[in-house]
């Protein structure tokens, strides 16, 4: 009856899976802090084009005289960028 050995020079499955799982982690821990930077550009990038006289300050302002026109106008829109693909 053969009994097989392990090499001690070659990581065991559990050694795999921890390191896969650590891997893993850091990958995961990485993606979350670069889509928090994202966020938060995003956000800081909103709060000024909300500022008044700027572009989303406007928008905001003429949905809010004209919601039926605005939808019109954003419907028309959507359309446009539809057909065109």
């Amino acid at each position: 009856m053969k009994t097989e050995t392990s090499d001690p020079s070659q990581p065991g499955m559990a050694e795999r899976a921890i390191d896969t799982a650590t891997d893993v982690s850091r990958t995961l821990t990485e993606v979350s802090a670069a889509l928090q930077a994202a966020v938060g550009r995003l956000s800081d990038a909103i709060t000024e084009a909300r500022k008044p006289g700027m572009p989303l300050s406007t928008i905001s302002a003429v949905t809010r005289e004209a919601p039926l026109a605005s939808l019109f106008v954003a419907f028309l829109f959507g359309v446009a960028i539809g057909r065109r693909r």
